[in-house]
């Protein structure tokens, strides 16, 4: 069923056994778990069906770390969520993003890769994917063009992903909820408050505010914020009536340990003889596996270093993304004359030309791009701004920061793979020049993937996260947080997949 919450009169009081703050991917999943079962679901989206100016806007915040981008524009606020603008992009995290370890500080999850397999399984279906198996080995054999390079396999190893439609939540499932006798959607439904009981132990309600004033109150048993990570910061901090520093905020941890992947362009790469790289291709929307290449977890350990993955994709015919490779040695003409000399012709002798030849005939130069996890750090963090949005709540000040580790680990993997590349006679690396310094010096602007993760971490101590291993506030007895927030770490992968797992999981503690 589905109500406008604009069309209800003021101090609405609406009562139901689950409340579901949320209507993107974590929120959706786990109200359609609910469909045909006797528990009374409240399903509250703070936007519509379509974007809408005002609403977008309350996510605008203050950016005070790192350069980042406008924070209204990294998440979609209306039914749907993100997944309005999402690439597809899918695969589970690693086992060894679940571990302690020992060269990572404050890594480690309470739940095991083990323990998620199944709910992995059962999202599968949701996002559209194919089956659950992200071996490389299963991938090669569906089409006989993926050959992979021949590495050594105990230093570097494929990571492979699986892509979407992309599957657009609010289109695939708004009949079924609609329809749902047991699931009330409600839309325009903006939660300013969760409020809490007197001794701040549990959840009694929540409070819902239109931007003419109009207010409405909803009561439930179990609640759930499946907003997005910054939202589900700004609401447990922005409650504040009971607990003065905020809902399960008591040892000071919400906010803290935000965490991007950093998604960028690091280094190039010439082949030195053709490839196939046919398992490593993207082409969006049509393709339904592509491989990465990834430090295997011994190499990890031995070098210290981050979970990342480096994608091969063809360099732009501009020839922009060379720049930096400076071909003009005899040496790297011959390298590239060598690689595609059947386009080549006996008085080029500058690289422009052999560039502008060669991509004619063969593609030999590739941009490596990078998708590595953030070392977690507790001064990357969410707070609250002074400035308020026009309901009435203080905005997010939002200040990320990197750790030397981070940079280390990006150099040590370029290292790795163009010392491989070269061994075999494969190709040749060029790192980009800020990546060279031993230091801990970036770009101006560091580019991430838009995927917040980490900033209501899941901890078995209260006093290193927010949430427990079930996902529900430490302190709390009712509620539960949903979302890429709770990861620990965020390992190599993007978050989707393994958000909506933990969602199914979730689903299931609190039918149990």
């Amino acid at each position: 069923m589905h109500i406008d919450a604009l069309s209800l009169p003021d101090e609405t009081q609406l009562d139901a056994d689950l409340c579901i703050v949320g209507a993107g991917a974590a929120g959706i999943a786990m109200a359609m778990e609910f469909i045909g079962t006797p528990t009374r679901v409240a399903l509250l989206e703070g936007g519509g069906f379509d974007l809408e100016g005002p609403v977008q806007a309350l996510y605008r915040g203050e950016v005070v770390g790192r350069p980042y981008y406008p924070l209204e524009s990294t998440r979609l606020h209306y039914f749907g969520g993100t997944t309005g603008h999402w690439g597809g992009y899918c695969a589970p995290l690693d086992p060894i993003d679940f571990t302690t370890r020992a060269w990572v500080p404050h890594s480690g999850w309470p739940i095991t890769r083990a323990q998620l397999d199944p709910f992995y399984a059962r999202a599968h279906p949701l996002l559209d994917l194919g089956p659950f198996d992200y071996r490389s080995s299963y991938w090669e054999q569906t089409d006989a063009r993926r050959e992979p390079l021949p590495l050594d396999r105990t230093v570097l190893e494929e990571k492979v992903w699986q892509f979407s439609a992309p599957t657009r939540f609010g289109s695939k499932f708004r009949r079924a909820l609609i329809d749902a006798p047991n699931v009330h959607l409600y839309t325009h439904a903006n939660v300013v408050q969760v409020v809490a009981n007197e001794s701040a132990r549990a959840i009694d309600a929540v409070q819902v505010r239109q931007f003419d004033g109009r207010t409405m109150l909803v009561r439930a048993r179990q609640f759930v914020l499946a907003c997005s990570t910054m939202q589900n910061v700004r609401l447990l901090l922005a409650s504040n009536d009971r607990a003065t520093t905020g809902l399960g905020n008591a040892h000071d941890q919400v906010g803290r340990y935000f965490a991007e992947h950093l998604e960028m362009p690091a280094g190039t790469v010439v082949l030195t003889r053709p490839q196939s790289l046919q398992h490593y291709a993207y082409d969006f929307g049509v393709t339904k596996a592509r491989a990465e290449l990834r430090l295997t977890d011994a190499q990890q350990e031995a070098r210290r270093v981050l979970n990342a993955t480096v994608a091969l994709d063809p360099a732009p015919e501009s020839g922009n993304a060379l720049s930096t490779f400076e071909a003009e040695s005899p040496e790297d003409v011959e390298l590239y004359r060598r690689a595609t000399k059947d386009s080549l012709t006996a008085d080029m002798k500058s690289s422009e030309q052999v560039y502008d030849a060669a991509r004619v005939r063969a593609q030999p130069f590739f941009t490596l791009t990078t998708r590595q996890e953030q070392a977690p750090n507790p001064d990357s963090r969410i707070t609250l701004s002074a400035e308020r949005d026009a309901l009435g709540v203080p905005r997010v000040r939002f200040d990320w920061r990197l750790t030397p580790l981070d940079k280390h680990s990006m150099r040590t993997l370029y290292t790795r793979v163009g010392r491989e590349f070269g061994r075999l006679g494969i190709g040749r690396v060029q790192l980009r020049d800020w990546l060279l310094g031993d230091d801990d010096t970036w770009p101006p602007l560091v580019s991430g993937g838009w995927h917040d993760t980490g900033a209501t971490r899941m901890h078995d101590d209260p006093k290193r996260g927010v949430v427990d291993a079930d996902c529900r506030v430490h302190g709390l007895s009712n509620l539960y947080l949903a979302g890429a927030g709770v990861f620990p770490t965020a390992g190599s992968a993007n978050p989707t997949l393994t958000l909506v797992a933990l969602a199914l999981r979730l689903a299931d503690r609190l039918k149990g």
